[in-house]
């Protein structure tokens, strides 16, 4: 691997530094270089991506604290986190479950985790879905055809964020409507010949990468409580399938035009599945850590000059919001947090791998960043 992690976490830090706005609150950070407004999404980025990286150790107790501070400003009463910036100026409409304030709420969490905190108002936002009959009902309810993605956002955001005040804000309720998702999970709208959800015919690539991308989304909440993964083998032996001859695992769904170049999400979907399905079972184990081998190379051809990451190579992206805004071969915080996540989660699997010799720090935590 021609870039050593060393070289890797300084220049990607030094990236994540150029997006502090000079003069502003410590967790006050831009998007990308595009754009001038600070973002809580971006702030959240900062924080978790620094924390892989080790260097919020580097902080003295005050700016924690004072990071800490900017980001609970931001919690609404009914516990879930608002950005002021885009939630003003034409977020996606209607404050839906798979975008709105309960996924960004799963990364504020992360994030105030990463810094030693959590959020301090309670998620009243999740009582209806604590109410066991309801829950079931909501599930039963989800598109399970062709928006299983989306679906895959709106169960992840809902069972992480229940997990969350199980675990932080000792929620007994929230406790036995995870079960309940679970077990309701492991035994509705899942094949038991591909291991994966949905009303999908994944024979073609395009619907297996929505396949997998929908299934990403749960199979965190199995790991992080340590739940039997329904159909494992089946659902490596779908995975493995995804890896298109780049290395990546695009398939077209994010960049039709140029499928191969896939995307921040399509890689991560199938690297952190493969990667942690490896601590389970011995089954392929040589051809996974094979595949990610191959993945890491790819992962890193996203680098950008400047030391961040792109969503896609060669083409802008926006994450819903004119401030959420990267260009053409510039890097963003988003792929830059996400695709650092990835090779993070590939050097704990393969410890091999000059990826594997860094300490990467992961914290216990429901979401995207424990192992």
């Amino acid at each position: 691997m021609s870039i050593i992690v060393d070289y890797l976490r300084k220049t990607t830090l030094e990236f994540i530094k150029n997006q502090k706005l000079k003069n502003g609150e410590i967790g006050e950070y831009r998007y990308s270089s595009a754009v001038s407004k600070p973002t809580l999404y971006s702030s959240a980025y900062a924080a978790m991506t620094c924390s892989l990286y080790h260097d919020l150790d580097l902080l003295t107790a005050e700016e924690k604290e004072r990071w800490i501070i900017y980001f609970n400003l931001h919690q609404d009463d009914d516990g879930l986190f608002r950005d002021n910036v885009i939630y003003n100026q034409g977020w996606y409409e209607g404050d839906p479950l798979w975008c709105g304030r309960p996924h960004l709420t799963c990364h504020v969490i992360t994030a105030l985790a990463c810094l030693g905190d959590i959020a301090k108002k309670p998620f009243k936002f999740l009582k209806p879905y604590m109410e066991v009959d309801n829950l079931v009902k909501w599930l039963g309810s989800r598109d399970w055809g062709e928006k299983v993605g989306w679906t895959g956002n709106e169960i992840m955001n809902i069972g992480t964020l229940l997990q969350y005040a199980r675990d932080f804000h000792c929620d007994s309720k929230a406790g036995k409507a995870v079960c309940v998702m679970l077990e309701w999970l492991s035994e509705n709208h899942i094949s038991r010949e591909t291991g994966v959800w949905g009303e999908l015919d994944i024979s073609d690539p395009i619907w297996r990468s929505h396949a997998i991308q929908a299934a990403y989304h749960w199979w965190p909440l199995f790991f992080y409580d340590n739940y039997p993964i329904p159909f494992i083998e089946k659902a490596i032996d779908t995975l493995l399938r995804t890896q298109n001859p780049l290395g990546g695992f695009g398939w077209g769904v994010h960049n039709p035009k140029d499928p191969f170049k896939s995307s921040a999400c399509e890689d991560i979907d199938s690297i952190d599945p493969l990667a942690r399905m490896t601590q389970k079972t011995a089954y392929r184990r040589d051809e996974i850590m094979a595949v990610l081998e191959k993945a890491a190379d790819w992962v890193l051809q996203n680098r950008i000059e400047d030391g961040g990451f792109v969503f896609i190579l060669d083409r802008p992206f926006e994450y819903g919001h004119r401030e959420l805004y990267g260009e053409k071969s510039k890097g963003a915080m988003f792929p830059t947090w996400f695709r650092t996540l990835s090779l993070a989660v590939i050097g704990k699997a393969v410890p091999e791998n000059p990826l594997g010799k860094y300490p990467w720090n992961f914290i216990m935590h429901p979401g995207f960043q424990f192992w």
